[in-house]
């Protein structure tokens, strides 16, 4: 299973995911979180992970397109990741750079899933738990019926997320088996910030699984 850690901020917690042989680690562009990251801080955080087999990916929430674009380029971003209401339209502004694009999409029920249709152009989903409005837009460490994916269908690659844990990794691999999970808060020892510790035991569980 390809396995994703967003918000990583320091050189220490990437050297540590690609040390478990995670896939793709999150930089979040989104001043509002707590583990929003400077474009300076992203770009050393790319560069080195240019020598490791592991892909950055920029997390971005509904940004000037304009912008994401600057910031792409600056930080020399290969995937972002797209965690607001961006339309097709957007997406394939960016894919016209060069970017690969995962699109995530809010889910509280069956009717969510109807939204994938939207975003075609996208290279990958990834399903997430809805927020209420007085929330972020991901990384709430909480996650929403996973049976719904059940009736999903597509050919699209997808991500599951949204309050992934060690102690729910073993039901998520049973009973939903998407082609890759994303975490967050599922890795921390307090909010926004990672514990090497609790990815090795993710990760380790993951594979014993």
């Amino acid at each position: 299973m390809i396995t994703k850690i967003c918000g990583i901020k320091n050189e220490d917690t990437l050297i540590c995911c690609e040390d478990n042989n995670v896939d793709f680690f999150g930089m979040i562009f989104y001043p509002k979180s707590p583990r929003n990251i400077s474009i300076e801080d992203a770009s050393n955080l790319q560069k080195k992970s240019e020598n490791l087999n592991i892909n950055g990916v920029g997390v971005f929430v509904n940004k000037n397109i304009n912008e994401i674009e600057d910031i792409i380029k600056k930080v020399r971003l290969k995937y972002v990741q797209l965690h607001g209401s961006e339309d097709e339209e957007y997406i394939k502004t960016l894919k016209r750079i060069g970017v690969k694009v995962i699109k995530s999409i809010s889910i509280s029920n069956i009717n969510d899933l109807r939204n994938i249709s939207n975003y075609n152009s996208s290279d990958y989903f990834l399903f997430d738990y809805k927020p209420m409005k007085n929330e972020l837009p991901g990384g709430n460490a909480k996650s929403f019926d996973w049976n719904i994916l059940k009736n999903l269908n597509t050919n699209k690659p997808w991500f599951l997320s949204g309050g992934i844990s060690i102690k729910n990794i073993q039901e998520i691999l049973n009973d939903i088996n998407p082609f890759g999970v994303d975490l967050s808060s599922g890795v921390e020892k307090e909010l926004g910030i990672k514990d090497n510790h609790i990815i090795n035991n993710f990760i380790d569980k993951l594979k014993n699984a």
